[in-house]
């Protein structure tokens, strides 16, 4: 079993930045690939950005581009979710996954664990 705790979330303006941490507890961390979801009010949860134990070749969902980036810290068991260039409509619930399997990182469906999720609000 995983345990997964999000933090960092909060209030920022348009162009500002938050960074999102992913701290997780249980089983050996460095073996799952993690992935960061979001659900706005009223829409379905979507993929942000995923990353594979081996941490090479992130993904992000086209949105994000260049603006996101995610990470990990194997040794301390955690994933990372900096977001710069903020934008209104990156207002969402955040939400880190872990996935024992080699699956579609894109897919919600995939994922094993997840955490309570972490309020980002961007205002113009």
């Amino acid at each position: 079993q995983v345990q997964l705790v999000e933090s960092g979330g909060g209030l920022a303006q348009a162009g500002g930045s938050l960074r999102l941490s992913c701290a997780a507890s249980g089983r050996t961390f460095s073996r799952y690939a993690m992935g960061w979801f979001r659900q706005a009010p009223g829409k379905e949860r979507e993929f942000v950005a995923a990353i594979r134990w081996s941490a090479n070749i992130p993904q992000y969902v086209d949105s994000v581009k260049g603006r996101f980036t995610i990470a990990r810290d194997n040794a301390k068991n955690t994933s990372y979710l900096q977001m710069n260039s903020l934008k209104p409509e990156d207002t969402a619930v955040y939400y880190c996954a872990a996935m024992e399997r080699f699956g579609d990182p894109r897919s919600q469906y995939e994922y094993d664990y997840w955490g309570q999720g972490t309020q980002v609000t961007v205002s113009s």
